[in-house]
């Protein structure tokens, strides 16, 4: 398996005062998820859950929903002259009936912000594509469970006190009690490690459950909520557009900037449960 961390020599510069010292660094290297033996696609990943990583991919892709979906994964040989297994290339196997992407790479599921299509056109693509809806999920969360969540999602990160250079993905409850936490350098391979553990584990479609994201909310990965069946969406950075768009569309409730008792609830605000709700309701007027 490869590296999480690596140790460098860095000059460091502090007050005007230079000094040399030894830096703990996030590793990146590129893994390539094959198909059936046909190459799918390459991402720049931090190693570690590369078997979550690709089968997280695949449900985002709308091509597996569950554990019976894939029939195995394994690592390929790797690309060195001796044979040697860089545990950079992955196949993975999928049951018989399960279809498959076209060799030809053409998608027709959805599509990144960075594709150049229209936002119409990526709405339209989850809608026709997820297996599930997030809109009927009846899940109400306390406004003050949210708070809680930052910073329990950063006590869980191992590896980012370690090097302060990767971006988490966590799964909590309604009561917000962390189920399962990735990391990873790209913010949207932490979120398909997170959901890749949820399908190996048939939690799917994830009904109830809130998705914690240590950046921003893009699209990208409020469509990944979706296809994972997540009704809630929270970043402590700010959403793109066409996040709070699919949000809307989907009845996907999306909560940004989550910092401290303070939040944006950008879609599905009748999820979101603050105690001026509570204090308004028909039955504590009454007892009043």
């Amino acid at each position: 398996m490869g590296r999480v961390t690596a140790r460098e020599k860095v000059l460091r510069v502090r007050d005007g005062v230079v000094s040399e010292r030894v830096d703990t660094l996030v590793v990146e290297e590129p893994l390539e998820v094959r198909l059936n033996g046909e190459p799918l696609s390459v991402t720049m990943r931090t190693p570690g859950h590369d078997f979550d990583l690709a089968a997280g991919f695949l449900v985002s892709e709308g091509v597996v929903a569950r554990a019976a979906d894939i029939a195995a994964i394994r690592y390929c040989a790797g690309a060195t002259e001796d044979g040697v297994n860089t545990y950079n290339v992955l196949d993975v196997a999928v049951a018989p009936g399960v279809a498959v992407p076209k060799a030809s790479l053409e998608r027709n599921f959805y599509t990144t912000s960075s594709c150049g299509l229209c936002g119409k056109a990526s709405l339209d693509a989850v809608r026709t594509t997820s297996r599930w809806t997030v809109a009927d999920d009846p899940v109400r969360i306390d406004g003050r469970t949210f708070t809680v969540m930052p910073d329990r999602l950063r006590a869980a990160q191992r590896v980012f006190e370690r090097t302060g250079g990767l971006h988490a993905a966590g799964l909590f409850d309604a009561r917000g009690e962390l189920l399962a936490v990735r990391e990873d350098v790209g913010r949207h391979n932490a979120v398909d490690k997170l959901v890749g553990w949820a399908v190996r584990e048939n939690r799917l479609p994830l009904r109830g459950g809130t998705l914690m994201v240590s950046g921003r909310a893009s699209f990208e990965l409020a469509q990944k909520a979706v296809m994972a069946g997540i009704p809630v969406l929270a970043a402590v950075s700010a959403p793109s557009s066409l996040a709070v768009d699919l949000a809307a569309d989907a009845g996907l409730t999306l909560v940004g900037f989550l910092r401290g008792a303070s939040m944006n609830v950008y879609a599905g605000r009748h999820r979101v449960v603050l105690e001026q709700d509570t204090a308004a309701s028909p039955s504590a007027t009454a007892a009043g």
